[in-house]
């Protein structure tokens, strides 16, 4: 069955969500004709004001709306303690925890040579320039135990040693491969206190 043009659109646009294949797209889209007009029209108008009003943070590249982050804006953070990690998703996790009241730094990613991601994709020459700076006296690595994460580590680990900063991993309550979006707050601030010094 042929669908007309604007439905054929939508389903399609719903299909750039990720685990959202046509069927999926094609019931998300049913729905909203269907029984959601309102709330596809809320739908379109959060998307577009994201779209427009989020940009990165200046500072460690979380999802801002203004220059600065609320954490980095927030000046009862600790903002010699930065905690590394590959998501926004991750800060969120962290934060739910209620343990840290460091700073971030987001990579939005992890190396991943065959996948075209390098150091300055993942803003590791940002980092490099506010660890020259001389604020930050630890850097916490939060990024995943994946190959891709464990090269981001020791690539981190490089450049914190040559500033001469100390750094340390979370604790191994954490799952081997998993992401720390999925992770309990309670294992997160666990992970946390568990710390350990983060070598080569």
């Amino acid at each position: 069955m042929k669908h007309a043009p604007l439905v054929d659109q939508l389903i399609h646009a719903f299909t750039c969500l990720p685990g959202v294949g046509p069927r999926s797209a094609q019931r998300m889209a049913y729905s909203l004709l269907d029984r959601g007009r309102e709330e596809g029209r809320r739908l379109g108008n959060a998307l577009h004001a994201a779209m427009d009003g989020v940009q990165h943070c200046q500072r460690c590249r979380n999802y801002a709306e203004e220059e600065l982050c609320p954490v980095c804006s927030d000046a009862r953070r600790d903002s010699t303690l930065v905690c590394i990690v590959a998501t926004p998703a991750d800060v969120l996790a962290f934060e739910q925890s209620g343990e840290y009241r460091g700073q971030y730094f987001v990579l939005m990613g992890e190396l991943s040579p065959l996948d075209g991601i390098g150091p300055r994709e993942l803003g590791l020459d940002v980092l490099e320039q506010r660890l020259k700076q001389g604020e930050i006296n630890e850097l916490i690595l939060a990024t995943g135990t994946t190959v891709e994460g464990e090269a981001t580590a020791h690539y981190v680990l490089d450049l914190a040693q040559e500033a001469g900063i100390t750094v340390s991993r979370i604790a191994q309550g954490v799952p081997m491969g998993g992401d720390l979006e999925f992770v309990d707050g309670a294992t997160l601030a666990q992970a946390l206190r568990g710390r350990r010094p983060f070598e080569s």
